[in-house]
């Protein structure tokens, strides 16, 4: 009889209970397999991509997994606490800590070691499926707790350089989208030097896994899946290089808001060593939804992730069932889209 029970590779100890079919739903595997797919990589011995400030300019490199986590993947001390607390976050928050994705701790003490953002992104996207592979790009949609995370990454990193490094900018009333504006460029300007700022003290902050497919179609490509992690000082500077800078824009765009958000969490822990991001984020929508911070496609993913191994992702499809294991994919409750079933059904026409 067989007593294999489901399971994801290299998740050993966690707050996920892997025989349960709800823990096989969208929400929790998008966040559960890229995790198990970081341990099988460095199972292997492959580094992640890192997408990091180096040498004062933002580029692609190489990063260890327990770099990433803060621990080997394979210490029998690691626990995985997925949507939880990062708790060295809270005494930079007025209120309630938002959760993260995953929270990697120490079983033995309990002890956070990094919290991580998670996007599983395809690719490639709808915007970029019809380019040449070396063109494809994953569409990313952040949260605004992912802003929020962020902006206590970065004050836990710069610490008490924080001050120094955060110019105060005189806003009369920061709701008011043509008054922001006319400061716009000095305030992506000083989100960009904080990335530069961060280069010596920067960590893994949220981690990209794609899955490549054959163009549109929903065919797994032969090499499909690989690993890119965005540093606290990357993803800023990101952000800032999205941002429009025209002071003479019609309008607050959501990348340029995003910016907006980051540095007045930053200008608020300075000051006060805290800040609300509930009263930031609602008083700061300039007629927008706050429903995500910001979306972004391929066409302009491309430009930061490109790199052999977005071409060309390292590990195959026929390693998947090296990392979901145990019959874990029979419990998949897949998103049943009709226009997926009328793409995939040609016989109906």
């Amino acid at each position: 009889m067989n007593n294999i029970k489901p399971s994801l590779f290299g998740i050993n100890k966690s707050n996920r209970d892997f025989t349960l079919k709800e823990t096989w739903g969208k929400n929790q595997f998008n966040s559960s397999f890229p995790a198990s797919l970081c341990c099988y990589l460095a199972s292997k011995n492959l580094s992640a991509i890192s997408l990091s400030i180096t040498n004062g300019e933002f580029s692609s490199s190489t990063i260890e997994i327990n770099d990433v986590f803060g621990i080997e993947p394979s210490d029998p001390d690691l626990y995985f606490a997925f949507e939880s607390q990062h708790t060295p976050y809270q005494k930079f928050i007025i209120g309630t800590l938002p959760r993260t994705d995953l929270v990697i701790q120490k079983e033995s003490s309990g002890q956070c070691l990094s919290g991580l953002e998670i996007k599983l992104t395809a690719l490639p996207d709808n915007a970029t499926y019809n380019l040449d592979d070396e063109y494809y790009g994953s569409e990313i949609v952040v949260r605004p707790d992912t802003i929020v995370y962020l902006a206590c990454s970065i004050a836990l990193s710069l610490s008490n350089e924080l001050g120094d490094i955060v110019p105060d900018i005189i806003i009369k009333d920061w709701s008011v989208p043509h008054l922001v504006l006319k400061k716009i460029d000095k305030i992506i300007s000083i989100i960009q030097q904080i990335s530069y700022a961060l280069e010596e003290k920067q960590h893994s902050f949220l981690i990209q896994p794609i899955w490549k497919t054959i163009g549109k179609s929903p065919r797994l490509a032969d090499n499909c899946l690989d690993v890119f992690a965005w540093s606290n000082a990357g993803f800023s500077y990101f952000i800032s290089s999205i941002a429009n800078r025209n002071t003479d824009a019609n309008g607050i765009n959501r990348q340029t808001r995003t910016v907006v958000w980051l540095y007045k969490m930053l200008l608020e822990i300075k000051h006060k060593g805290k800040f609300n991001h509930k009263t930031i984020i609602d008083t700061l929508s300039f007629n927008t939804k706050n429903d995500k911070a910001f979306a972004s496609a391929g066409n302009i993913t491309n430009k930061y992730m490109a790199c052999d191994r977005l071409k060309n992702p390292t590990i195959t499809k026929s390693e998947i069932k090296n990392i979901i294991l145990g019959g874990g994919q029979n419990l998949l409750s897949p998103e049943r889209r009709f226009d997926a079933i009328i793409f995939n059904s040609p016989e109906l026409f």
